[in-house]
């Protein structure tokens, strides 16, 4: 691995699950310690089986600690699965699997969310057990959850995703409980640091993992604001996501499946925007830089490389 890009200075990064978990970590490993602050979506946080799951904070807490699954992306490494067959056989909901090492998570965030602790000191106290170099916050310690409009009516978010497997055609998206939301007090101020590098939008679903951030008040108006530059990695390569439905909800929303569809969604937020190497050059977009890089980040050396490409990327913008 390369030492730190020379250029200092914190670095905010926006992200959802797996994609944006995975360039989390490459940037963390590029930068020196305590200098890369990752907001993370909280709008596909539920309650099941009686416990607070948020599963794109766990993803990032994972991938930033090393102990994620690495061909699955999600949940933990050399996991087990006992509560789930013992749950089956005793006839509960095992559609969304929590595995056995995956489970304490799950219960010692929602024992503590209980005993009345937030969401970010329960995710701090996790990342300091852990080890972790980076500062990882919910965007709102208030509750936001993503909802869907589709054929099959209205569906929440891991009902859609992971019970219904992303069957059902989406319409629309909504955040509910967003327009009460308050911003993550950390969060708000990383992004409002005078002496910050760049923010870099990481590669995950711009409906459902970046846009609900963006929802909860003060943040977009915040990385609007800033001195900053702003920079978007793609979350579609050759017309396809690497994970997840984005590509399937850009075709029923009505949009093209590219790089160019999601750069030219961020609009007017972003400074530059980075395509995959090996999609071809979009036509020009107003306000916004472009740059190709390799996006596809298979192992930890593409997460560093791809980490890398962007730092400098929003160097030479500043």
């Amino acid at each position: 691995m390369s030492g730190p890009v020379a250029l200092g200075g914190p670095v905010v990064a926006l992200s959802g699950g797996v994609g944006g978990a995975k360039l989390a970590h490459g940037l963390m490993r590029q930068l020196p310690g305590g200098a890369l602050t990752v907001i993370v979506n909280t709008g596909d946080d539920f309650e099941h089986l009686g416990l607070h799951i948020a599963p794109d904070l766990d993803s990032v807490v994972y991938a930033l600690s090393g102990l994620a699954d690495p061909v699955k992306g999600w949940g933990r490494d050399d996991e087990s699965w006992n509560f789930m067959a013992a749950l089956k056989q005793l006839g509960g909901e095992d559609w969304f699997a929590l595995g056995d090492r995956d489970l304490a998570m799950h219960v010692e965030r929602s024992g503590r969310l209980a005993r009345g602790a937030t969401l970010s000191a329960v995710t701090a106290r996790f990342c300091a057990a852990l080890n972790i170099a980076a500062r990882v916050l919910p965007m709102s310690d208030d509750p936001v959850r993503t909802r869907l409009e589709t054929s099959e009516g209205t569906l929440e978010f891991q009902d859609y995703f992971v019970h219904r497997q992303c069957q059902p055609v989406v319409r629309a998206v909504e955040f509910v409980g967003a327009g009460a939301a308050r911003p993550q007090p950390e969060a708000l101020a990383a992004l409002q640091r005078p002496d910050l590098r760049a923010v870099v939008i990481c590669p995950s679903n711009p409906f459902v993992s970046v846009e609900p951030i963006l929802a909860v008040p003060g943040l977009r108006a915040a990385i609007e604001a800033t001195p900053a530059p702003v920079i978007a990695v793609t979350p579609i390569i050759g017309g396809k996501a690497v994970k997840g439905p984005a590509a399937k909800m850009l075709r029923e929303l009505g949009l093209e499946v590219s790089g160019e569809t999601v750069a030219r969604r961020y609009a007017g937020l972003i400074d530059g925007f980075v395509l995959d190497i090996t999609d071809p050059p979009p036509e020009p977009i107003a306000g916004v830089a472009l740059r190709r890089a390799a996006t596809l980040m298979q192992t930890v050396g593409d997460r560093d490389g791809l980490a890398r490409a962007v730092l400098e990327f929003a160097d030479g913008l500043r």
